[in-house]
């Protein structure tokens, strides 16, 4: 009789090994190799949706608050009621605030509430500073939350009017500086409207956005009128508890509120909700809701929100296919990756498969525990892997991030069974090619049909829609289409690559040695349709290279319509542009001929008071441009804007004004001889025929036009009509016309050095301008480098710099480049996991050809000439793909809103942004591919030579 025990043990040991822990035991190796590689590719699929959407977060903030307060806030009046207290300013500011913050995020930064005089009265006092004998004036305010923004320097805050008294109200001490105010003074503004100044104050940060939009609130400024003159203007803030003074004292007013959006809480995800919300405040429920919140039916409520939040849409979906088809492109081959590394693990493992189904094992019970045995290895490392970006990228939105880890974990759990199930399912003929073998050529071949007709579709919608994708998120048919064209690509390399590698082969077994034949013999074998994962190593590659090839030609094509357009808002790569009457000295502009990198330079003269007389019963307003013909000629065609033969100007000018000597005098003298000049077509359509009479500030000119042109560089965006003469043969009848008052240059010029020639040439003094109103620029808009106020030094590559210096191209920009390097990442990990499985069987065979005297070095070259055509054809395929995906999908593109102008440059293939990265990736897999040879191939050949083959 068998006891307990021994029974128990008859029976452990009958019992069946769990199936996943005996594999995972007998292959740690390869479990951990396959946990790293879920966890490193889940890592980037989850982090790059995330990084999209901070970029695009971020960039919306910066946005938001580079347009300033008051075009982010939204601004409500109503008329101040003298018995309304101060304190139901502050209620009806909660309410708001309440009411608002459920459809836009509120801020404190910048807030402010009051009310306002609904006049501003002059200070009549005696001893006040005037300039131009213009009284200074006065605006008066309660504003809550002062002494919190400002520090008192003399006196006392203001306190609470007391009957028939003057108003109290403190100014800035600045502004009391300026024009000559005093604590103490009683400010005269009239029988009915005094005030009294008993405190002086210092605000505490001068750029805080509390004090934007308020009317000159800490200091004073230096108003011009519209009739002629000047006078100060300042702000003075009274109490809460004077407001029925206050409002007294301005024959009535308004209470204000200004609310701001914060800007760093805005989404880019919510764009359409943001500006419904906003809308609805300016014509809809929210406005009905704020007065009701109030009390007050006259509430009116005005923002700029709307087209802000427009605009910031209209850039965020120009943006957006740029910002999707890195990381698309980067799925893609990630997946690639995974099927590979499944598709090799499941060859190495195709015998053990087949003997468990030849003893008895079901399909479907084998595919099970293959399933198992990927779960339990996958899942932790995509858990773990999902759970960092998450944490280490915090985003308000996770659903994007969660479903392409999902989809990341669900391609490697599944990429092994599926792959185990189509090796079961293969039919094992001997002899000739089974019938499943040609079925399944059937099958490829319907299925790259299908991938063909797919990808034309999804072209030609694209091209015929455009590429700008719908308000709700990135277009699925936009993001899909160049990764659909790359698979299209690679299909056809797959059919292309063996016949041609098979041809190279046979044209290498006349030559001399056998190992480029040998080489390029094993490799056409190994690219052939019956070897599936050396397929997918190149198709890895493609997708890569084509992303990448086609990101850097958008990005390429974006930098240069920007400079474009920087020169045509320029009118050359450099120009100097001066304010009204007055003309740039002749000091200056020699001096700058001469700067180092000034190609093509010359002094303009711009009227624009002109007029062309006799066209019809009218005299037609004109711009009329001087210029010195071959200088301006070379600057209009670098800049691509007008350009025109100098000839045409230049040598009727020689002719109008070279005359014999005797008679030279009385040509040059008479007004009636006219001047070649160049027109604009809509003015040329209006001519009569014969000389035209131009009426400048200094006299008439008569013209015969010789031209037309539609642009010109000094008159960038040209409202009217305009007129380019020569200023030889016009200066000749109007000597004025010989003073440039206007710069342009091409050429690669520095601002830096243009600037400093302001203050070396003495035009400090040159703009005419009287001494108060150079201490007002001086205090608010001096410009540096000792440039006069309106005088303006413009570069092309200043101007470029600051259209690229959009937050949201920034990131875009930057969200490629990664993902583009994850791309290659990736393709050429899949190189190397292809070469590392085919290393024993390559070493195999280096083995037996060593016995037969082949050498080291002969070995190495074997193993390139076997590796590096696959690598360079599907590195060559990408590029010829990404350069086709720009010729079939550029013309959907609009370049304007990437390039900050509008421009009419379309996305055309170019040679050297797809070489540069075709090159870099090919010298990257050659290199890695020789340095696994070099370093494992010689260990291996030993260990071959030493064991024999046991294969």
């Amino acid at each position: 009789m068998l006891t307990h025990r021994e029974r128990g043990r008859r029976g452990d040991e009958h019992r069946p090994a769990p199936w996943v822990r005996t594999r995972l035991r007998s292959a740690r190796a390869a479990a951990a190799l396959t946990a790293v590689l879920t966890f490193v590719t889940v890592l980037t699929v989850t982090a790059l949706p995330r990084a999209a959407d901070r970029g695009a977060n971020s960039a919306l903030a910066t946005f938001a608050q580079d347009r300033g307060v008051k075009a982010t806030s939204f601004h409500l009046t109503a008329r101040a009621h003298p018995d309304t207290p101060a304190a139901e300013l502050d209620s009806a500011r909660d309410r708001l605030v309440g009411q608002i913050t459920g459809d836009l995020p509120l801020t404190r930064d910048g807030e402010h509430h009051g009310t306002r005089a609904r006049t501003d009265r002059a200070m009549l006092n005696d001893g006040y500073d005037r300039p131009g004998g213009m009284a200074p004036q006065l605006h008066l305010l309660y504003l809550q939350g002062l002494a919190g923004h400002a520090t008192l320097t003399d006196g006392a805050w203001p306190g609470p009017a007391a009957p028939g008294e003057p108003l109290p109200i403190a100014v800035s001490r600045r502004a009391a500086g300026t024009i000559g105010l005093r604590v103490g003074d009683t400010v005269d503004s009239g029988p009915a409207a005094r005030a009294r100044i008993v405190g002086l104050y210092r605000a505490d940060d001068p750029h805080d956005r509390y004090w934007q939009e308020l009317p000159c609130p800490e200091r004073a400024c230096l108003k011009t009128l519209d009739g002629g003159g000047v006078r100060w203007e300042t702000a003075g803030f009274a109490a809460g508890d004077s407001r029925p003074a206050l409002l007294a004292w301005g024959g009535g007013g308004e209470d204000f509120w200004r609310l701001p959006v914060d800007p760093h809480a805005l989404r880019a995800d919510r764009l359409a909700a943001l500006r419904s919300g906003a809308g609805s405040y300016l014509a809809g429920p929210g406005a009905v809701l704020a007065a009701e919140a109030t009390g007050r039916p006259d509430l009116t409520l005005t923002t700029l929100l709307p087209e802000v939040l427009a605009e910031a849409t209209a850039r965020h979906r120009a943006t957006a296919p740029l910002a999707a088809i890195g990381p698309a492109g980067v799925a893609g081959v990630a997946a690639v990756v995974l099927c590979l590394a499944a598709a090799l693990a499941a060859d190495r493992r195709a015998a053990e498969l087949r003997l468990l189904q030849a003893r008895g094992g079901s399909r479907a019970g084998i595919l099970l525990r293959l399933l198992g045995e990927s779960a339990v290895t996958v899942l932790p490392a995509a858990a773990a892997a999902t759970a960092l970006a998450l944490v280490l990228l915090p985003t308000p939105r996770w659903t994007a991030a969660v479903l392409a880890a999902v989809a990341g974990t669900l391609i490697a759990v599944l990429a092994l069974p599926v792959r185990a199930a189509a090796l079961l399912s293969r039919p094992r003929g001997t002899g000739g090619p089974p019938d499943g073998a040609r079925g399944s050529g059937r099958r490829r071949a319907v299925g790259e049909l299908l991938v063909l007709a797919v990808t034309g579709a999804a072209v030609a919608e694209v091209r015929r829609r455009g590429a700008a994708p719908p308000a709700g998120g990135p277009d699925p048919l936009l993001v899909t289409a160049p990764l659909l064209v790359a698979l299209s690509g690679g299909l056809l390399l797959a059919r292309i690559q063996p016949p041609a590698v098979g041809r190279l082969a046979a044209l290498a077994r006349r030559g001399r040695g056998p190992i480029a034949f040998l080489g390029l013999a094993r490799s056409a074998r190994d690219s052939d349709g019956r070897h599936r994962p050396a397929v997918l190593p190149a198709l890895a590659l493609l997708l890569a290279v084509t992303t990448a090839g086609f990101g850097a030609t958008l990005l390429d094509t974006v930098d240069g319509a920007r400079l474009r357009a920087a020169r045509t808002a320029v009118g050359g790569d450099a120009a100097v542009l001066v304010p009204q009457d007055a003309p740039l000295p002749e000091a200056f502009v020699t001096a700058a001929d001469a700067l180092p990198g000034v190609r093509a330079s010359t002094g303009v003269r711009i009227e624009r008071q002109t007029y062309l007389l006799g066209v019809g019963r009218l005299a037609v307003q004109v711009t009329l441009v001087v210029v010195e013909p071959r200088a301006y000629a070379e600057i209009a065609r670098t800049v691509g804007a007008g350009a025109f033969d100098p000839a045409v100007l230049a040598d009727a000018a020689v002719l109008a004004d070279a005359a014999p000597s005797d008679t030279a005098p009385s040509t040059v003298a008479r007004p009636d001889v006219p001047v070649p000049a160049l027109v604009s077509p809509g003015l040329a359509g209006q001519l009569t025929p014969g000389p035209q009479r131009l009426r400048t500030p200094g006299g008439e000119l008569l013209a015969t036009v010789v031209g037309t042109t539609a642009t010109t560089p000094a008159l960038p965006e040209a409202v009217r009509e305009f007129v380019v003469v020569p200023v030889g043969a016009a200066a000749a009848r109007l000597p004025e016309l010989a003073r440039p008052d206007n710069w342009f240059a091409v050429g690669d010029i520095d601002g830096d050095r243009l600037r400093p020639l302001f203050a070396a040439r003495g035009l400090a003094d040159a703009s005419g301008l009287a001494g108060l109103l150079r201490e007002e620029a001086r205090e608010v808009s001096e410009e540096p480098g000792g440039i006069p106020d309106g005088y303006l030094v413009r570069t092309a590559r200043e101007t470029a710099a600051a259209l690229a210096a959009d937050p949201l191209q920034h990131s875009t920009a930057r969200l490629f480049r990664s993902a583009a390097v994850a791309g290659v990442a990736f393709a050429l990990l899949a190189v190397l996991l292809t070469v590392l499985r085919a290393s024993p069987d390559r070493a195999a065979v280096l083995a037996r050809l060593r016995t037969m005297g082949l050498r080291p070095r002969e070995g190495l070259a074997l193993i390139v000439a076997e590796t590096v055509p696959q690598t360079l054809a599907a590195v060559a395929g990408g590029a010829v793909v990404a350069a086709g995906a720009v010729a079939l999908l550029g013309p959907a593109f609009d370049l304007s809103l990437l390039v900050g102008a509008p421009v009419g440059d379309r996305l055309a293939p170019r040679v050297l942004p797809v070489l540069l990265p075709t090159a870099g990736v090919a010298l990257l897999v050659c290199a890695a591919v020789v340095l696994e040879a070099a370093v494992s191939g010689r260990r291996q050949i030993a260990t071959e030579l030493r064991a024999g083959d046991r294969r």
